[in-house]
């Protein structure tokens, strides 16, 4: 087997079409316990990084949003109340287990009108080209066995004077506070998953999928390459977290 039809899975090496099986069987297993594992990871802070993504969103009323890897409805229910009722918003995941605690928490909370469900792969978008003025993928980008080809994807998507914004986990420089995160990542974050979901692997490939994604500066230059422009990123909590922003011109 050669490299080239071969892809990681955390740190181990798979065949490219096993990956997206291999991701749905980890959301499988943690879909019920996601918002309160994201809770305790981040200590509540993943909110603020959600609110700060959406302010950076530019999303106005009116607007149509794909919100992609939504899972369970965080940031489409943020952004259903900034497009008001004249706008509309998809909540989007190729995981059906995830779709649906996405689907029942809005539901449940009041979120019915302006919102679509829709169980796509990001790497083939099928809307019609020009159709959303934002489009959103919150931890979910080091999922994606092909990249490039999602950012293409949502690229095309995306009406002209469109917005990307992609929320991920990212890479905090060298030094102490790294040293500080990577113990907490490998060694606390499988012990967290173990006690709440009664699932240590899941977790493991958490971390292990972080330190797999590309930087901030590579990520950057991916998304150039398919035709952003005016790119940037906004590091949060000393570069845990990176926002990435393009537009389509």
């Amino acid at each position: 087997m050669n490299d080239q039809n071969t892809t990681h899975f955390g740190f181990r090496q798979v065949p490219e079409g096993d990956k997206a099986k291999l991701v749905r069987s980890v959301f499988d297993s943690v879909a019920g316990k996601y918002d309160l594992m994201n809770d305790l990871m981040s200590m509540g802070v993943h909110r603020i990084w959600k609110r700060i993504a959406i302010q950076l969103s530019n999303v106005r009323h009116g607007d149509k949003v794909l919100d992609l890897a939504g899972g369970t409805g965080d940031m489409t229910k943020l952004y259903r109340e900034r497009v008001g009722d004249s706008g509309q918003v998809v909540l989007s995941d190729i995981n059906a287990a995830m779709l649906n605690q996405g689907r029942s928490r809005l539901l449940d909370e009041g979120v019915v009108g302006g919102v679509r469900f829709v169980q796509i792969d990001a790497e083939k978008i099928p809307f019609p080209d020009n159709t959303f003025d934002c489009v959103c993928i919150a931890f979910g980008l080091r999922n994606v066995t092909h990249k490039e080809a999602a950012l293409a994807s949502m690229y095309r998507v995306l009406k002209p004077g469109g917005r990307l914004i992609v929320l991920e986990f990212s890479h905090p420089p060298e030094g102490p506070f790294k040293k500080v995160y990577d113990a907490y990542s490998f060694k606390l974050l499988p012990a967290l998953g173990k006690m709440i979901a009664n699932d240590a692997e899941s977790y493991r490939y958490l971390a292990e999928s972080i330190r797999m994604h590309p930087d901030q500066e590579k990520l950057k230059a991916m998304m150039e390459t398919v035709g952003f422009e005016r790119c940037e990123y906004f590091n949060l909590t000393h570069g845990v977290v990176a926002i990435h922003r393009g537009y389509k011109f």
